[in-house]
């Protein structure tokens, strides 16, 4: 194992050696939370591709194979078709509304009223995001050192709070254009043709497996559409995904690198599928599916390609989970914190929110470390911030930018409401049941027209204030929080 050991301290030791030199580059706000919106179409296509898939998306991806056959690449799949959409559809004006934050376009969009409330919903969003993400370094660090749970997560998060706290946006872009390369590699290239050949191919496979491993829709009607609400939506208003559209250079850049990244994630989901399934033909006894990529991976790979798969594994992780981190700390301090204090920067302390912003990421890091060595569960926990984010957010987010007539306490109250019923019925029905995400999105859906159609419309000069944002004719705002009780 000297030759993997290698290749990950290597890794390890690149990703840090990155966050510092980007700490050089982050000397603005801009800078340090957006990458000064500055990435063109390679780069942005690289690190969204890296943000979107992360540890569930390998390593889940990989077990639902394991359990399901070519169909367990649906969840993956949704992923792909959500960043695809966003991309055609929103990415550019999204991009041109030159804010920091979703609930900075909400403001924009309903007058500054739905600040805090939102920002509430999208930083649990982002926090249990980041948990899941730190809780998988736990089997990687397993496989490579037999490394105990709570020292793996200690390790691989500490690692990522690091480059993330010292250079912000750039550290984590110039990290995850390293992720997706070593991911490419280590997954598609080779990963994918030795499980393959390992299985004695596709014949051997479609012979020793059930016909439902090759059944597109094996996976059931009711999980595909379940997938569909909470990744597909999902994908159009998170956070740590708007984030990376603001990094683009141009609307151009944004919908077009965001499309050849939708691509690229409809290729890893069939791919992680294809490993799952010959997983399944070379242990068909795993105590656990979520077991098939580390097994594979130990006792199927020879030294060296064994490190750099596993490599492209932490990869996976690091960029989600770095992506979902400073997402989060720029919510909790723009949107929760600086709100609730009243604060309105000027211009001439941009230095002063870069220091801010750092040590709101190392906060919100050492947070993410403690609840992720206090939960066990990552299927749950990622349940738990998709439900609220989908059920919360969606119908105010997509509301705002395609129906005009949406107002504000029609906002507020989709939030309260689709929030509400989420956490009710994760409590009642289990957090793994299809109804919270069902009826949250629905009443949320209902209250947001109900109200607004009860209240007075938008005021006029906001929404042309807003048309002009998205027009991209309107200049970007010297500090965007606004001030408590407007």
């Amino acid at each position: 194992m000297a030759v993997d050991y290698t290749v990950i301290v290597v890794y390890l030791a690149g990703m840090l050696a990155m966050g510092w030199w980007g700490m050089r580059r982050a000397k603005s706000k801009s800078e340090f939370l957006v990458a000064g919106r500055r990435l063109g179409p390679a780069m942005y296509s690289g690190t969204m591709a890296a943000i979107v898939l992360g540890g569930a998306s390998t390593i889940g991806g990989v077990g639902l194979g394991y359990q399901y056959g070519l169909s367990g690449a649906w969840m993956v799949f949704t992923i792909g078709l959500g960043l695809l959409a966003l991309s055609v559809f929103f990415s550019a004006r999204i991009a041109r509304l030159k804010v920091y934050t979703v609930s900075e376009m909400l403001d924009l969009r309903y007058g500054g009223r739905a600040g805090v409330i939102s920002g509430v919903v999208m930083w649990a969003y982002t926090l249990m995001l980041a948990v899941t993400s730190t809780i998988a370094y736990a089997t990687i660090f397993d496989v490579l050192f037999d490394m105990n749970r709570t020292l793996a997560i200690v390790l691989g998060g500490s690692i990522v709070v690091a480059y993330s706290t010292l250079g912000g946006m750039w550290s984590i872009t110039l990290t995850d254009m390293v992720q997706f390369v070593v991911k490419t590699i280590g997954v598609l290239l080779l990963l994918l043709p030795i499980a393959v050949v390992k299985a004695g191919g596709f014949g051997e496979m479609k012979a020793k497996l059930p016909t439902e491993y090759f059944d597109p829709l094996g996976i059931g009607g009711e999980t595909i559409f379940t997938y569909v609400l909470i990744y597909t939506f999902g994908m159009l208003i998170g956070q740590d995904i708007w984030q990376r559209v603001f990094t683009a250079r141009s609307d151009t850049t944004a919908k077009w690198g965001g499309t050849v990244a939708g691509t690229y994630c409809l290729a890893y989901a069939l791919a992680g599928a294809v490993i799952g399934t010959a997983a399944k033909v070379l242990y068909p006894n795993l105590s656990s599916a979520d077991d098939a990529f580390a097994t594979i991976v130990k006792d199927e790979l020879p030294m060296g390609v064994r490190g750099l798969v596993l490599a492209a594994a932490l990869a996976a992780v690091m960029s989600t989970s770095s992506g979902a981190l400073i997402a989060c700390a720029t919510v909790a301090n723009n949107d929760i914190w600086s709100r609730l204090r009243g604060v309105v920067r000027p211009d001439g302390e941009a230095h002063d929110e870069v220091k801010g912003n750092r040590a709101f990421i190392l906060l919100m890091g050492l947070a993410v470390i403690g609840t992720a060595i206090a939960l066990n569960n990552v299927v749950e926990a990622l349940t738990v911030a998709y439900n609220l984010l989908v059920g919360g957010l969606l119908v105010p987010i997509l509301g705002g930018l395609l129906w005009r007539r949406g107002t504000a306490q029609g906002a507020l109250t989709a939030v309260v409401v689709g929030g509400v019923a989420v956490i009710t019925l994760m409590a009642t029905h289990g957090i793994l049941a299809n109804e919270p995400v069902y009826y949250g999105l629905l009443s949320s859906l209902v209250a947001y027209v109900a109200v607004s159609l009860l209240t007075k419309p938008t005021d006029p000069a906001v929404l042309a204030l807003w048309r002009e944002r998205l027009a991209g004719r309107e200049p970007e705002r010297a500090s965007e929080p606004v001030p408590a009780g407007q």
